[in-house]
């Protein structure tokens, strides 16, 4: 059983750690965007927009039906990244306990 969980478990540990990279990538790229330093005309740019909004999107709404509208300041990336931080500390003990 542990021959075939732990590898399963690091693996969905190193894509938990990407998803945070998406999440810390999109909130650069948009901060960007938005102080004019980049340009969304380009299509590189708009590629990778297009690619962090339709990877996080469907997460952030639904944090953010609980939150309070506090006008121009977004805490669900915030949010989903301490819940992913907590997921990957409760698959860590789970490995450990497994390996």
């Amino acid at each position: 059983m542990s021959v075939v969980l732990g590898p399963l478990l690091q693996v969905t540990i190193i894509v938990v750690d990407l998803y945070m990279w998406v999440i810390i990538i999109g909130i650069i790229l948009h901060w960007l965007i938005a102080f004019n330093v980049i340009n969304t005309q380009n299509k590189f740019v708009y590629i990778v927009g297009d690619f962090i909004y339709r990877a996080t999107e469907p997460l952030y709404s639904r944090i953010r039906k609980f939150l309070p509208n506090l006008g121009g300041l977004d805490l669900a990336p915030m949010l989903l990244i301490l819940g992913l931080i907590f997921l990957k500390g409760v698959l860590q003990n789970i490995y450990f306990q497994v390996g």
